[in-house]
């Protein structure tokens, strides 16, 4: 059949159940389990096939059938609950924001991906998840709040392995049109397109937009009529093809992102990006700002100002960065357009690396989102503090504490990823608001009330239901590679409810060492294979497809798991997805995580584990560096850096079997003398990890710590046309063109010892240049293991300086003394950038 085109007849609802087109177009079906058994009870095969949406469902659902559920009452009284939640969930006025933060300036969230649901799979791993959880607690809190992506139509890749474990691709055309997903309209209610000059050629851009509870979410998307194929192609595949296509998506998620957001008249004072690949949306506003009457430098104020930047791993291939000439080619006529230079322009993103032997400066998406942002931080306490440091050489002078980069550690979205079983046994003990309450500590406590008995029962159910849906896709795998019907029967008896099972599944990046736990496979046979308390494992995971290292560690669990003392008691699933990861975190009894320390900058994946009752198994990196105590879960590994990767791995490894064969074995099983029952481990899981690691948790962080200063201070400097950043911007530019002839020089009479709580004179020096001396902070700075304190000197008005500096503690001191530029106004006492020590 020649097809000439597609149409998509939305299905004539019975009137009583007529609401169930508008609910499956908001994803607060993801996350309520009860709204999903409305579709799911239509066609359960239906529902399975088309990755459990909604929308779908009810276009392939027949008239007949949609008719009997329609005088079902059973089936009415579960839809008239659902409805009333829903409806109570969308019109409730009085939630945490007008509460905690009334009046909150709207944020626009920019990232590259999210995960949502596996029905609309434009995500590839942690962190599409984390965006997508951040959107979905936003709407929980009542946040003014946009977020803007891109909707790829081949999404990331489904992933299937072949008869010998190698991870092969396919790319599968989403159907746009049983996507919950409508075509966005502006204010005349026409529909939303923006275009974007990439190079020579100008790109038409259609704009989606999804609704998520509460909020919205605008999606980018090139595969319309007007464009080229090649162009059409630009938002086919997430993380796809090379350097050049990766740019020109750079390009359309910031520029096109903005003007979307201009063209649909939706406010944002605060600007967020999630990672660098968001970067580039600084030049469509200061561009907006220069056309608008500003001089670059004023503008690159203003818009800093109002921006925050979320850095989200130190690993390399994390931070892009691009050889000049090919940013030339796509953003080639932006400085003339920002009235400046090339030189100027790049300076902001230049980070000279170590290419074809020889360093040469590269044009760094991270680098340029720092420096087109006045607040960053990192995802994690441990992850701030590698950030610091990794980014420290943008301030010479500073040590890597001071680096104005904070953190923020990640949460997950409970309710997205708690069982229902589990939600209702937490709903016998916790208020009737708890939902509401999720980052409450104190409510948690009441989890104590649980029973062993109620907690190993529904963690049983749960733990069935994985398996049975570990076997379901284990025999499709065999069936689609041909396997006798010897394997494939033997499918069902692959895993046991009685035996204790670890689940470990990420994305298969090498440094997060997938293959620790086969160091010693004969130690681990005898791990597994114990004749009264066995062991089994689950994994799961993608690895990108330019990453054949990656590949080789799927390969290679899978042949461990084909040989004869593992088969059947080690598996690995095919297709990580939101599915996947929800029946594992779900139904496994404890979560494995071992990356190489100190390169996760968070992980979630473990969370989500412990909100249904699973501890955590873990390197003590990233979030699990925070979360652990003692009593909820188990660590691996030291905390320690190693300057050579095999002596950690064999150490980590050791750790790993030690704590599995002395520790969490006999207390699972139930034979560790003296030990807390392992439900007693499963409450303290629970109730520690669910307040302090929720989503909710985490979103209001970003609120108080950066959403409402931010948008103060962007304020302040915006007002009467950016009076105040054309104030700092003519004042950078003066500081910095005289700083190469400004000096200090420094003395001090240091006893050869001193007693805790003596003071020693300290004397500065300076010749300011022709800078002003009240905008110049001249301090003692005092180390003491590692540990800085500043002590301001003061100025007696003709360029001296002087302090008591007092050594509090008894430890050896560094004191040194230098100078800092500083006016009111600033974000930070660095940003200036400039340090000049005595």
């Amino acid at each position: 059949m020649n097809i000439i085109g597609k149409v998509t007849v939305l299905p004539q609802l019975p009137e009583e159940i007529a609401r169930l087109s508008e609910l499956a177009y908001n994803l607060y079906w993801s996350w309520t389990p009860r709204a999903q058994e409305l579709y799911q009870a239509l066609d359960y095969p239906t529902w399975e096939r088309f990755h459990q949406n909604p929308v779908r469902t009810l276009l392939e659902v027949p008239r007949a059938r949609l008719d009997e559920v329609a005088a079902d009452p059973a089936y009415l009284a579960r839809y008239a609950a659902v409805m009333a939640d829903f409806d109570a969930y969308m019109g409730k006025r009085d939630t945490w924001a007008t509460q905690k933060a009334p009046g909150m300036n709207p944020v626009a969230y920019f990232s590259m991906e999210y995960a949502f649901h596996e029905s609309l799979p434009i995500y590839s791993g942690g962190l599409g998840v984390l965006a997508g959880d951040h959107c979905k607690s936003a709407s929980d809190l009542g946040l003014p709040f946009t977020a803007v992506g891109m909707l790829f139509h081949q999404g990331y890749f489904r992933q299937l392995f072949d008869k010998d474990g190698w991870q092969n691709e396919a790319y599968d055309e989403l159907d746009l049109t049983t996507l919950p997903i409508r075509p966005a309209l502006t204010p005349a209610g026409h529909q939303a397109r923006v275009s974007v000059r990439l190079g020579a050629r100008t790109v038409q851009v259609r704009v989606w937009t999804l609704q998520v509870g509460r909020i919205q979410v605008l999606l980018l998307d090139t595969n319309v009529p007007e464009n080229s194929e090649e162009d059409r192609k630009l938002t086919a595949r997430l993380y796809g093809g090379n350097q050049d296509l990766r740019v020109q998506q750079y390009v359309l998620l910031g520029v096109a992102g903005i003007r979307a957001l201009r063209l649909l008249g939706i406010a944002a004072d605060v600007y967020h990006m999630n990672e660098g690949h968001a970067a580039l949306l600084g030049l469509e506003r200061i561009r907006e700002a220069v056309a608008g009457g500003l001089d670059f430098r004023t503008a690159l104020e203003t818009v800093a100002s109002s921006t925050l930047f979320t850095t989200h791993t130190p690993v390399a291939a994390g931070n892009d960065a691009f050889t000049y000439e090919l940013m030339d080619k796509y953003i080639g006529d932006w400085p003339a357009q920002l009235a400046t230079s090339r030189d100027d322009l790049y300076a902001l993103a230049r980070h000279d690396q170590f290419w074809d032997n020889h360093w040469v400066p590269s044009f760094s998406m991270t680098v340029f989102a720092l420096n087109l942002s006045r607040a960053a931080n990192g995802v994690s306490e441990l992850h701030g503090e590698v950030s610091r440091s990794m980014w420290n050489f943008l301030y010479s002078g500073a040590q890597p504490e001071e680096v104005p980069i904070g953190h923020v550690t990640n949460g997950a979205h409970n309710l997205t990823f708690t069982s229902q079983a589990m939600r209702d046994l937490l709903s016998t003990v916790l208020p009737a608001d708890w939902t509401e309450r999720l980052e409450d500590e104190a409510m948690w406590q009441a989890v104590e009330g649980l029973t062993d008995e109620q907690l190993h029962d529904v963690q049983l159910t749960m733990k069935r239901e994985m398996i049975a849906f570990v076997r379901s896709r284990m025999r499709e795998q065999m069936l689609r590679n041909g396997a006798s019907a010897a394997d494939v029967a033997a499918t069902e008896t692959v895993l046991s409810e009685n035996a204790l099972t670890i689940g470990f599944a990420r994305r298969f990046a090498t440094y997060k060492r997938a293959t620790l736990l086969f160091r010693d496979k004969a130690r681990l046979s005898r791990i597994v294979n114990h004749p009264e308390h066995p062991v089994q494992f689950v994994f799961a995971g993608k690895a990108h497809p330019a990453d054949n290292p990656g590949k080789a560690f799927i390969q290679e669990i899978y042949k461990v798991s084909q040989e004869p003392e593992f088969r059947g008691k080690i598996v690995i699933l095919e297709n990580y997805d939101m599915n996947v990861a929800r029946h594992l975190v779900q139904g496994v009894d404890i979560w494995l995580n071992n990356p190489r320390r100190p390169l996760e900058a968070s992980g979630t994946s473990g969370m989500k584990a412990s909100f249904n009752g699973s501890p955590n198994f873990s390197v003590l990196d990233g979030w699990w560096r925070e979360g652990f105590d003692g009593t909820n879960g188990w660590p691996i590994g030291e905390e320690r850096e190693y300057a050579d990767l095999s002596v950690q791995d064999d150490a980590d490894a050791f750790s790993l079997y030690t704590h599995l064969e002395e520790a969490i074995v006999p207390r699972y099983y139930g034979t560790l003398p003296g030990a807390e029952s392992w439900a007693h481990t499963v409450r303290r899981a629970i109730e520690t990890v669910s307040p302090r690691f929720s989503m909710q948790r985490q979103v209001i962080d970003y609120v108080q710590k950066y959403y409402l200063p931010v948008a103060q201070r962007g304020a302040q400097l915006a007002a009467n046309g950016s009076q105040r950043a054309r104030e700092i911007a003519g004042w950078k530019s003066w500081v910095q063109q005289q700083w190469p002839y400004t000096s200090i020089t420094a003395q001090a009479d240091f006893p050869a010892s001193a007693q805790p709580g003596q003071a020693i004179p300290v004397t500065a020096q300076v010749h300011p240049a022709g800078i002003s001396l009240q905008d110049l902070r001249v301090e003692a700075v005092l180390d003491r293991a590692g540990h800085l304190t500043h002590v301001p000197l003061q100025s007696r008005g003709d360029g001296s300086f002087h302090a008591e500096v007092p050594l509090q503690d008894s430890g050896l001191y560094s004191v040194g003394v230098r100078m800092v530029p500083q006016i009111d106004g600033l974000s930070n006492e660095l940003e200036a950038r400039l340090i000049k020590w005595a």
